[in-house]
C-alpha cells in the first residue's frame, strides 16, 4: 500500500542527472505498490461496480497532485519532503506535524502490507483469520530481523518489485478478460452514489506517492522539457494498470469481487490453480521487499525529526515523502535503523495484526488508519503549496486541497490518529517555550 500506503524510490547521486525513462521508471514505482493487491476488493466491497468511478476521479487528482508536488520540488529544493513542504507554507510546527503523521502512516502500513502477504499464502496453504495473523506476525517478524542485520532495499531490487508487480496485474487482468460478464456491472451503485466517497478514500492508500519523487524535479537536465514526459508516462501507465485492474475485479469476479485476494481470484481464473500458486509467491516477494523498504525509510525520517528541522531534513530530502528520495537506510545508521524504532514498529504492527487475527480490527479499518494519515499530511501540502507557489501549481492546489478535505470527510473515527499527533506536537513544542519565557 501505496500504495503507498508508502513507497520508495532512490535518489541518485548528486552529480547524476536523470533520464526521461529513468525518471519515469522512478514516478510509477512511487506510486505503485503492495496495496493493489488488496485495494480493488476492499473498493468494490464499499461501492459495487461504482468503485471504478473512484478509481478514475483519482487519476485525475493525481494529475493535479503531480503538477503541485513538481512545483514544490523546484521551489523548496533543499527541503525535507512532506515535512520541509508544509514548513515553507505552514511553518516549522505543522511542518513537524506532518512528518510525524507520515512516519506513523508507514509504521502502520507496514504489518497492512503484512497482512496482504499473509492473506494470499493462505488463499493458498488454507487456513483462517487467525492462521493470516499468525503469517503476517511471522512475516513481520522476519523482516525486522533482516533490518535490525542491516540488510536494504537496494535501488535495482526497489524497480524489480515494481516490474514483478505490473506483470502480476497485467497477467492477471489479459488472462482472465475472457471471463468477464456484463451481468456484473448491475446494479452498479448498489449502496447508493455517497459510497463512491468512501471508496476514492480507500483508494487513496495507492495514489500516495507524488511527494516521494518532487525533490528528483531538480535533477534533470532540462526539468521543464523532460518533467512534462515524465509525468505524462507515470500517469499513462498507472491509468492503464489501475483502471484495468478496476474493471476486471468487477467484470470477471462479479460478487467476488468483494474479495481480500482479487489478484488470486483473477490468476485462478486466468491459469487455474498455479494462478493462486504465483499470486501467493509474488505478494510474498512483494511484502518482504515493500516492509524493508518502509522500515529503513522509516528510521531515516525518524532520524531527522528526531534531530528536528533545522539543518537536519535536508539530509533526508525526501524521507517523509513515503520513505522516497534517499538511498535506503541513508539516515539509519551503517548498522541499520536504531533499535527502539524496530521495537516500536514491532510493538505496533503485532498489535495490529493481533486485533485482526481476533476479530477485533478488519482489514478496512486498518487500512483507514495510514490513509487518513497520508490524507492529512497531503492536505497541508495542498495548503502550503497555494501559500509558496504561484503560477497553474498554486491554483491547481486548491481543487486539490477540496479533494483531498473531501475524503478526510470519509475517514470517520480515524481522524482521531493525525489529530492526536498534532495535539501531542503542538503540546510538546510549548513545553518547550515555557521554561525559556519563565526564565527571561
Amino acid at each position: 500500500m501505496t500504495e503507498t500506503f508508502t513507497r520508495r524510490v532512490p535518489k541518485p547521486p548528486a552529480a547524476a542527472e536523470l533520464s526521461t525513462v529513468r525518471g519515469a521508471a522512478l514516478y510509477i514505482g512511487a506510486l505503485l505498490g503492495p496495496g493493489l493487491l488488496l485495494l480493488p476488493g476492499l473498493a468494490a466491497a464499499e461501492a459495487g461496480p461504482a468503485s471504478v468511478l473512484a478509481w478514475a476521479g483519482l487519476l485525475v487528482l493525481s494529475g493535479v497532485f503531480a503538477l503541485v508536488f513538481a512545483g514544490l520540488g523546484r521551489t523548496v529544493p533543499s527541503a525535507g519532503g512532506v515535512t520541509g513542504y508544509v514548513t515553507a507554507g505552514l511553518g516549522a510546527r505543522a511542518g513537524r506535524a506532518a512528518g510525524w503523521m507520515f512516519l506513523a502512516g508507514v509504521v502502520t502500513g507496514a504489518p497492512v502490507v503484512c497482512l496482504i502477504g499473509a492473506g494470499y499464502l493462505t488463499e493458498l496453504t488454507g487456513g483462517g483469520q487467525l492462521a493470516g495473523a499468525a503469517a503476517a506476525a511471522l512475516l513481520l517478524l522476519v523482516v525486522l530481523i533482516l533490518a535490525a542485520c542491516g540488510l536494504r532495499t537496494g535501488s535495482t531490487a526497489q524497480l524489480l518489485l515494481v516490474g514483478l508487480l505490473i506483470t502480476v496485474v497485467g497477467v492477471a487482468v489479459a488472462g482472465s478478460a475472457h471471463a468477464a460478464r456484463a451481468a456484473n456491472w448491475t446494479p452498479f451503485a448498489p449502496h447508493g452514489w455517497l459510497a463512491v466517497g468512501h471508496a476514492a478514500a480507500t483508494l487513496m492508500l495507492s495514489f500516495v506517492g507524488w511527494e516521494a519523487v518532487a525533490p528528483l524535479t531538480t535533477r534533470f537536465a532540462d526539468p521543464a522539457r523532460q518533467l512534462t514526459r515524465v509525468v505524462a508516462i507515470a500517469l499513462a501507465v498507472t491509468s492503464v494498470l489501475y483502471l484495468g485492474l478496476a474493471v476486471a475485479v468487477v467484470g470477471v469476479l462479479g460478487r467476488g469481487a468483494e474479495t481480500l485476494v482479487p489478484l488470486a481470484a483473477l490468476l485462478r481464473t486466468a491459469a487455474g490453480p498455479a494462478g493462486t500458486a504465483g499470486a501467493a509467491a509474488a505478494a510474498v516477494v512483494l511484502t518482504l521487499g515493500t516492509t524493508n523498504a518502509y522500515i529503513n525509510g522509516a528510521a531515516a525520517m525518524a532520524s531527522a525529526l528526531s534531530r528536528g528541522l533545522s539543518g537536519a531534513l535536508s539530509g533526508a530530502r525526501g524521507v517523509a515523502g513515503g520513505a522516497v528520495g534517499a538511498e535506503p537506510g541513508q539516515s539509519a545508521g551503517p548498522r541499520g535503523p536504531a533499535p527502539r524504532l524496530l521495537a516500536a514498529i514491532a510493538a505496533c504492527g503485532l498489535l495490529l495484526i493481533a486485533l485482526y487475527g481476533l476479530g477485533l480490527a478488519n482489514p478496512a479499518a486498518l487500512v483507514a488508519v495510514p490513509t487518513t494519515l497520508f490524507l492529512a499530511v497531503y492536505l497541508g501540502c495542498m495548503a502550503a503549496a497555494a501559500g509558496v507557489l504561484r503560477g497553474p501549481a498554486r491554483w491547481a492546489a486548491l481543487p486539490a486541497g477540496v479533494a483531498v478535505l473531501l475524503m478526510l470527510g470519509y475517514c470517520g473515527w480515524a481522524l482521531a490518529v493525525p489529530a492526536v499527533i498534532a495535539v501531542a506536537v503542538a503540546v510538546s513544542r510549548r513545553g518547550r517555550s515555557r521554561p525559556q519565557h519563565f526564565h527571561h
